[in-house]
C-alpha cells in the first residue's frame, strides 16, 4: 500500500507483471508513467486500497506506452487539463494495449478542450462503470483507438461531447451508459482530427477509403437533453439502435462531414434503428434531423424506431433522409416515471420492443 505521492511514483517506476499498487484514501498529486507493462495472466493493477474511500488527485493521471494494465477505484478532481491520460507516447503505429479503466471519478474541469478520460493510439480496451461531470471537451475522448469497449458509465453537464471517437477510430461498442445535459453531442462517431495525429497514419490508409470513424456501435444507452444525442461526423460504418433518447434540445441525430481535405469517405453506412425517441416540438429543428454538405445520408438505414412529439403526437414524424421501414410515430411509449428520470417502460408498453431498456444483450 502507498499512502503519498512520493510513495506512489516510486512503486510505478518499479511495476513489474504483477504488481498490484494499493493507494491509501487521501489526497494525491497528478503523476506521470511510462513503459508500465503486464501480462495477459499477470496484469499491472492500480487501485484504491478502500474502493469505498477511493483516493482523491487533484491533478491529472497520465500513462504512456502501456500494456496489460487495470486502473480502477480513483477519483480525480479539479484537474488543470484532462483528467486521465492513457496514450502510445506519440509513437504512431506502436499502440498501447489491454487497458481496463473501472469505476474512476472524474470531474470539475475546465472548459474548453479539457477531457475527462483522454485516449489515444490504445488498443484492446475496456472503460467500465465511470462518472464523468463537468467537463470541458469530451468525456471520454478516443483518438486513433480500436478494438474497445465503454460500457455502463454516466456522463453529466458536459461540454462539447459525451463520448467522442475519432482520429481512425475503428471497432469500438459504446453500451448501457448514461448520458445527462452532456452537451452538444452525447456521442460523436467521427470528429475533426489534425492529419499527423491519425492512427493509424493516414498514408498507410488508400486514398478514398480513409475516414475518422469506423464499425462504432452505441446501444442501450440513455441521452437526457443536450442539443443531439448522436451525431455521425466523416464516418464509414456505425450503428446506433436500442437507445433512449429523451428531449433533445434540437436534433435526434446529426449526419456530418467535417474532414475537408481529399481521401475521405463522405459519411455513410449509418444505421438508427430500435430507438426510442421522445421530444417536443419547439426543440425540435430541421424536423429532428441535421444533414450537413458532403455527406452520404442516403446510405443510410432507419427502421423500427419510436418517434412520439410530447407536444403534438400527430407532428410526430421525422425529416428522415431516407424512407424508415417499419417505424411508429404518435404513440405514448409510457415511462415509469420520466420525471423522475425513470425512462424503463410501464407492463404493456406498445414501446416494449425498442429502446435502452429492451436491449438483451
Amino acid at each position: 500500500m502507498v499512502s503519498d505521492s512520493a510513495l506512489l511514483m516510486s512503486a510505478l517506476s518499479k511495476a513489474e507483471p504483477g504488481s498490484v499498487i494499493k493507494i491509501a484514501p487521501g489526497s494525491y498529486r497528478g503523476v506521470f508513467a511510462s513503459n508500465l507493462h503486464g501480462t495477459s495472466d499477470r496484469p499491472i493493477v492500480i487501485t484504491a486500497q478502500d474502493s469505498t474511500r477511493p483516493p482523491k488527485f487533484t491533478s491529472g493521471l497520465q500513462f504512456s506506452k502501456v500494456s496489460h494494465i487495470q486502473i480502477s477505484d480513483l477519483v480525480i478532481e479539479d484537474a488543470t487539463t484532462n483528467g486521465l491520460n492513457i496514450d502510445d507516447g506519440g509513437a504512431i503505429g506502436t499502440a498501447s494495449h489491454h487497458v481496463r479503466v473501472s469505476r474512476i471519478q472524474v470531474r470539475h474541469l475546465p472548459k474548453g478542450n479539457h477531457d475527462g478520460i483522454k485516449l489515444s493510439g490504445l488498443d484492446d480496451f475496456e472503460v467500465a462503470d465511470c462518472t464523468i461531470e463537468d467537463w470541458g471537451g469530451s468525456g471520454i475522448d478516443m483518438v486513433g483507438c480500436h478494438r474497445g469497449k465503454i460500457s455502463g458509465c454516466t456522463f453529466r453537464q458536459g461540454g462539447d461531447s459525451g463520448v467522442q471517437a475519432k482520429g481512425g477510430t475503428s471497432t469500438v461498442l459504446i453500451e448501457k451508459s448514461r448520458f445527462e445535459a452532456y452537451g452538444q453531442r452525447g456521442v460523436n462517431i467521427g470528429g475533426s482530427t489534425g492529419l499527423q495525429f491519425f492512427r493509424p497514419a493516414l498514408e498507410s490508409t488508400p486514398a478514398g477509403s480513409r475516414y475518422e470513424a469506423k464499425d462504432i456501435r452505441v446501444r442501450g444507452c440513455t441521452f437526457i437533453g443536450g442539443a443531439a444525442p448522436v451525431a455521425f461526423v466523416g464516418v464509414d460504418g456505425a450503428e446506433v439502435a436500442f437507445n433512449t433518447i429523451y428531449m433533445p434540445e434540437r436534433w435526434a441525430l446529426r449526419i456530418l462531414q467535417e474532414p475537408t481535405v481529399e481521401g475521405f469517405v463522405p459519411s455513410r453506412r449509418g444505421v438508427f434503428a430500435d430507438n426510442l425517441i421522445v421530444f417536443r416540438s419547439e426543440n425540435w429543428v430541421s424536423g429532428g434531423v441535421n444533414i450537413g454538405p458532403g455527406t452520404s445520408a442516403e446510405a443510410f438505414s432507419f427502421a423500427r424506431n419510436f418517434w412520439f412529439n410530447a407536444t403534438s403526437a400527430s407532428a410526430s414524424k421525422p425529416k428522415l433522409p431516407v424512407p424508415e421501414v417499419g417505424g411508429v410515430y404518435g404513440v405514448d411509449p409510457g415511462f415509469i416515471d420520466a420525471g423522475s428520470g425513470d425512462l424503463r417502460v410501464k407492463p404493456g408498453s406498445p414501446a416494449a420492443g425498442v429502446g435502452a431498456h429492451a436491449l438483451r444483450r
